[in-house]
């Protein structure tokens, strides 16, 4: 019976976690160390030795990401308020042309949620939406859920958001590893969302906004107003920001790479990869991101005013890095008790690959509370510990596994569904599932396919 107690306790935790998050006012944060506890004891640690592995496990995880998460938000802020994210949108718009809009605003979403927030980029980028649908006349269904579906996939995958960074660093994988890899996974989720778009003016051919479109007419009209008196930045200027520690950053992967080939082997200390090893840390990548975006995007703006948009920008990751931290401490637990080691021995067994554990349980999490970043984070506490007992599992591919599964059917308890349909003025709640909770699914099937075949390949 004391070989279950572990596991049972695990259990006992998680379903602890899911009430308290659900059920009552306590927050995550509270919910998630007291999962922590209740799998410490459970595992066999003391309470004395349970508390000093959660504070090791939430400082050794912070360590990793905090301040990338931290100097991401503020580049973002700066695209944000500079105007550089309606650039990059009117600009792909332009290059297109017409009756390629969906592209367009697909590919604006998967660039710029990368360093901004969903829910702030889809509003800053809603009336661009509504502009080219009476323009060109189009089916606003289809530019929406095409720019949503852009957003949210780079959101959901690729840091420097905070989420896929929280992953990165329980797992332990680079992050200019997940960074890569996650770009490249997310582009046919984000073409199977666009393609489902396109389907969409098909359905809702004659497609009419609620009582809300003159409203909506009146916050456009503010909008051009605005921008009117506001010169946008060049493209130039608006991409540098965000191609710079990107590029960095996948320098940095390479040389990695390099170095393990025998006519390279021993040069690490050379000028070159020395240099890059500094540059393409995430760290400085971002650091040079945040001046870049300062000096190039914001010229002439008072020094007590960049310096209020950078904090503003932080104060809305104050507790994605705590819940962050949660999950690590919720982690360390595990793996500092028995419970890993049990259930990786189980898992092993089972007729599936182990990879896909993270995924289950991230996408179980997601349908039961709705929080994308809290299900990535929890599914990845609870599996990194287990997994990597077992031999000859990749933890990149776990951990993009882990932020996969959180696309699974965006619905009622997910905030950015509602901002998704609200804006476009859709009350009916099939057309709402039918907007947005399918688009969302396809891109998870996909994504799943994606994983597997990483899985494969390494």
């Amino acid at each position: 019976m004391e070989f279950y107690i572990p596991i049972i306790g695990l259990g006992v935790a998680v379903f602890t976690l899911i009430f308290l998050v659900l059920r009552t006012r306590v927050h995550v944060l509270i919910a998630m160390l007291m999962a922590a506890i209740i799998a410490g004891i459970s595992g066999g640690l003391t309470i004395s030795h349970v508390i000093e592995v959660i504070s090791k496990g939430f400082g050794t995880t912070l360590g990793s990401i905090g301040i990338v998460i931290g100097l991401g938000s503020m580049m973002g802020r700066i695209l944000e308020v500079s105007g550089a994210t309606e650039r990059i949108a009117y600009s792909l718009v332009k290059w297109l042309g017409q009756k390629r809009e969906e592209w367009a605003l697909a590919i604006t979403g998967y660039i710029v949620s990368i360093p901004i927030f969903v829910n702030s980029a889809f509003v800053i980028l809603y009336p661009l939406v509504k502009a080219l649908a009476k323009k060109g006349k189009r089916n606003v269904l289809t530019l929406g859920v095409s720019l949503a579906g852009g957003l949210v996939v780079t959101h959901h995958i690729v840091p420097p958001t905070p989420g896929p960074l929280g992953v990165a660093g329980i797992f332990g994988v680079s992050i200019g590893s997940m960074m890569l890899a996650g770009a490249i996974l997310a582009i046919p989720c984000v073409i199977g969302i666009t393609l489902y778009a396109k389907w969409l003016e098909t359905k809702y051919p004659e497609y009419q906004l609620s009582d809300a479109e003159e409203n909506l007419q009146q916050v456009h009209q503010r909008y051009l107003e605005e921008k009117a008196n506001k010169p946008l930045p060049s493209l130039f200027l608006s991409l540098l920001p965000i191609v710079v520690p990107i590029v960095l950053i996948f320098m940095n992967v390479i040389n990695g790479m390099v170095l393990k080939i025998d006519g390279f082997a021993g040069q690490e200390n050379h000028f070159y990869f020395q240099m890059f090893n500094f540059l393409g840390s995430p760290i400085i990548a971002l650091a040079i991101s945040v001046l870049l975006a300062v000096y190039t995007l914001m010229p002439k703006v008072s020094q007590q005013e960049v310096i209020e948009h950078l904090e503003s920008g932080l104060k809305t990751v104050g507790i994605i890095l705590l819940v962050s931290g949660a999950g690590g401490a919720l982690g360390a637990v595990l793996n500092e008790s028995s419970t890993g080691t049990i259930l990786a021995q189980y898992i092993a067994d089972l007729p599936i690959t182990p990879v896909l554990i993270p995924f289950i349980i991230a996408t179980l999490i997601r349908i039961i509370q709705g929080s994308g970043t809290v299900a990535m984070i929890t599914a990845a506490s609870i599996s990194a510990p287990v997994i990597s007992h077992i031999p000859d599992i990749n933890m990149l591919v776990a951990a993009q596994a882990a932020v996969m599964g959180t696309l699974f059917f965006s619905y009622f308890n997910d905030c950015f569904f509602w901002v998704v349909n609200r804006m476009m003025g859709i009350k009916n709640v099939k057309q709402q599932i039918i907007v947005w909770s399918i688009p969302t699914t396809i891109a998870w099937g996909i994504g799943l396919c994606g994983v597997l075949l990483l899985n494969f390949v390494m």
